[in-house]
Order: C-alpha cells, then sequence, then structure tokens
C-alpha cells in the first residue's frame, strides 16, 4: 500500500471559526491541516513540519500575514502561500503578491474560490524545479519547446501562445514568467472568455466605489494586480471588440484609467496571451483587430497537441497514474500493454487534459488496479492515428455513441471556460436552461 503522506497545509488566523472553517473544507479536500493563531505559532510549526501550502490572514495579533508571506519566501520557499483577508484593497492585493503569495481571498470566503486557489496552488511545482520536471515529455517537440521557452524567458517580448485546448498554454505561460526576471513579481492570468463582457473593463482596469450600480468600494484591476509582473491573457480571441480597442490603448500608453477615475495610472506588466483558436483567421473574419494582433503576436509559440508526440504518452501516464495514487493514497494502477496501445493511437481531441481525465475515471473505475482498454472509454471517432469517419462496424450503439461525443464536448467547453456554464453555454450556442439540462443528464452539475 502506498504510504506518502496527505499534502500538509498550514492555517493562520486569530479567529476559531475561520480556523474550523478551513480545518473542515480542507479535510473534505484530503488534505492535513495545521492550525496557528499567530505569526510566532506560524513560524514554530514551520521549523518541526515540512507544508505544501500556508493559508494566513492579514491582520494578526503579533503582526502581519505579509510579514509571514516574507518570512515564508526567504526560510521556506518551497511553501505555496495564499492571503485571506478582510481588507480588499489595491494596496493589500498587490503588497501580498509582490511578497511572492500565489494568491488571496476576501472575507467572508467563498469555499468554492477556496477550493479552486488551494487546487491550483498544490499544483504548481516551486521556482526551484527544473523546467524538464514541471513540462514532462522527451520527443522532439517537447525538447524544442523548452528551449524556446528558456529563451523567450529573458526577453521582454510579447508572446502569443497558441495551441489547442487542453495543451498545456497556462502552464507554457506560468514557465516563462518562472524563469524571467519577472520572477519574484506576481503573475496573473485572465480567462477572457469567462468574464461577462459587462463587467471586462472593471476586472482588467479596476473601478472607483461609486462609478456603477453595485461597485460599493474601490477595487483594483488586474493590469494593477500584476504590476512589475507578467499577466496571461488567455483565450484572448473571445474579447469583444470593444474591449479589444481599450486592451490595445492599454498596451500602447502602459497606462490605464479605472471606471470611475479621472487619471491615468502607469502599470508595468509583461503580455502574454493565448488562445486556441487562429487568431490570424479570427482577424480575417474581422472577430479580432488586426493592430492588436501586430501588438500580441511580435513572437508566436506553438504548443504541440499530444497527437504530435505520441512519444511522451507512456511518461505522462506513468506521471498521472503515480499522482492519483498518492492523492488517493493507494497503490497507483497499471496500464495493461494494449491499452497503452490505445491511448497511442487516440487523437486526443482534448490533449493532456482529457488524458488526464480519462485516466482518473479509468484509475477509479478499473478491476485489481490495472487498466484495460475498455475502461479508457475512448470515443469511436478520435481511435486510430488519422481520425476520419467513425468505422460504422465498430458503433454498437448509435445513441451512446453520439451521448459520449455530447459530454466531451460539454466537458471541454467546461474545461476552457474554467467551468463557468454560462460562457459554456456561450461557447457552444446553447440556452442557458439547455445548458443545466444536459450538465443534469451527464451527471455534470
Amino acid at each position: 500500500m502506498n504510504t506518502r503522506p496527505r499534502q500538509k497545509v498550514l492555517i493562520v488566523d486569530d479567529e476559531p471559526d475561520i480556523r474550523e472553517l478551513l480545518e473542515i473544507t480542507l479535510g473534505r479536500m484530503k488534505l492535513e491541516t495545521f492550525n496557528a493563531r499567530n505569526v510566532g505559532e506560524a513560524q514554530s510549526l514551520l521549523k518541526r513540519e515540512t507544508f505544501d501550502l500556508c493559508l494566513t490572514d492579514m491582520q494578526l495579533p503579533d503582526g502581519t500575514g505579509l510579514e509571514l508571506v516574507q518570512h515564508i519566501q526567504q526560510r521556506h520557499p518551497r511553501v505555496q502561500v495564499a492571503m485571506i483577508t478582510a481588507y480588499d484593497s489595491l494596496e493589500n492585493a498587490i503588497s501580498v503578491l509582490k511578497a511572492g503569495a500565489f494568491d488571496f481571498l476576501t472575507k467572508p470566503v467563498d469555499l468554492t474560490r477556496l477550493r479552486e486557489l488551494v487546487t491550483s496552488a498544490l499544483l504548481v511545482p516551486a521556482r526551484g524545479v527544473g523546467i524538464d520536471r514541471r513540462l514532462l515529455g522527451d520527443s522532439l517537440p517537447m525538447r524544442n519547446l523548452r528551449k524556446h521557452i528558456t529563451k523567450l524567458a529573458g526577453s521582454h517580448a510579447t508572446v502569443y501562445i497558441s495551441g489547442e485546448s487542453g495543451s498545456g498554454k497556462e502552464l507554457v505561460a506560468r514557465l516563462i514568467h518562472d524563469q524571467s526576471p519577472r520572477a519574484n513579481q506576481p503573475f496573473i492570468a485572465i480567462n477572457c472568455a469567462a468574464i461577462p463582457s459587462e463587467l471586462l473593463e472593471s476586472e482588467f482596469f479596476g473601478h472607483r466605489k461609486g462609478s456603477f450600480s453595485g461597485a460599493i468600494e474601490d477595487k483594483p484591476g488586474l493590469f494593477q494586480t500584476a504590476h512589475g509582473g507578467t499577466l496571461l491573457l488567455d483565450e484572448v480571441a473571445d474579447l469583444p471588440l470593444s474591449m479589444q480597442v481599450k486592451l490595445l490603448r492599454a498596451i500602447q500608453e502602459k497606462s490605464v484609467r479605472c471606471v470611475g477615475g479621472q487619471q491615468e495610472v502607469a502599470v508595468d506588466v509583461r503580455i502574454l496571451c493565448a488562445t486556441h483558436k487562429d487568431l490570424g483567421t479570427e482577424v480575417a473574419a474581422g472577430r479580432f483587430r488586426h493592430d492588436l494582433y501586430y501588438r500580441l503576436n511580435v513572437i508566436e509559440l506553438r504548443v504541440p497537441p499530444l497527437r504530435e508526440r505520441r512519444d511522451d504518452i507512456e511518461m505522462l501516464a506513468s506521471h498521472i497514474l503515480k499522482r492519483l495514487a498518492a492523492d488517493t493514497g493507494q497503490p497507483a494502477a497499471r496500464l495493461h500493454p494494449l491499452a497503452l496501445d490505445a491511448l497511442k493511437s487516440y487523437r486526443f481531441p482534448g490533449n493532456v487534459r482529457e488524458l488526464e481525465n480519462m485516466l482518473e475515471r479509468a484509475h477509479t473505475l478499473c478491476e485489481n488496479k490495472q487498466i484495460e482498454a475498455g475502461d479508457l472509454r475512448l470515443a469511436e471517432g478520435n481511435c486510430g492515428a488519422e481520425g476520419g469517419v467513425p468505422d460504422l462496424t465498430r458503433i454498437d450503439n448509435l445513441e451512446a455513441y453520439l451521448e459520449n461525443i455530447e459530454r466531451q464536448l460539454l466537458l471541454q467547453a467546461l474545461e476552457e471556460t474554467r467551468w463557468n456554464r454560462t460562457a459554456a453555454a456561450q461557447r457552444l450556442n446553447l440556452s442557458f436552461r439547455s445548458m443545466r439540462y444536459r450538465l443534469k443528464k451527464f451527471g455534470l452539475d
């Protein structure tokens, strides 16, 4: 049996109710938690235990969370830190991120957002971990990709990261940042497809209290929060034309004006952008501004799809199964040779993300810890190296076959929009009611 210990999280807060809430929530995520009421207790625990993540309040009886972040960065650099604070101000957001915090939350704590933050923080390796251990694969396309990332990291140029959904574009962007001179400054990723169009300007540039209905206090924009660091515009092709004009101006002028504000604020950010769409095609169709395209596409870096690096599938599968075993505390499932052959001949429209989801399902449902080809539930239309029209002789049940395709498309849309159901429905041109019905039908709600 796998005896690898659970990942450890240090909770630092002087309010017992908050500590209990976080402890229960993280316990349900199968994480081991330790509590501290102040900076001194936290520092003592950090000397005795090896933690993966620290969640700390901003205001503590004997100091501040910011001081604790700085202490951890100096003494325990492999520990990710996130701030939980009741003071949602521009100064706090920028200070904790610049000090090295992974992210921050505001009170009252949104548990869904908390779980997302914790999951993301625990997936990010320490900066000291080499690029070859974070971007797995020994194929020629991956060796070339790592070489280009290292070169681009030293540049200040805007990089357009192209590639299919699930291929690892955000990981590539983070690696560029972590290898760059801006590594100690914030890395902020914006999913442009997941933000309602009427909120985009406020999210990008911030707003002043009272500038519109619901603006009950000043809020910094993501450009200001990323000041000194790197800003990733993920799914940038989905920005409406009206917002593209404002984004172009911010990039050109290197300054922003918040909604309701009167003055320009200078910002120093390196822009990286990513999309699964072809920006050149979007420009030709009139859906993307040609001047913004040339601002963003200074250097293009293409992330290869998984089907172009089939030699990496065995290594990736082994890594994923070991990680799943560590998460569950159970022995890793084995891939039957025929299952591995099936994976190598599959086209993977969802790329590495699809491989992860597929193996997680198979790891859970397989018998005797051995994954057979049938446990993978591969979509027939994507089997075979060349794909094409599915072989009708291999389809036993048309309804089940079509439902499998529909479920895969729903999952892809949800993952592209980070499980924002409204944005995913728009991506698939479905009404929200129709989307909700399908999510319930396939158990994805």
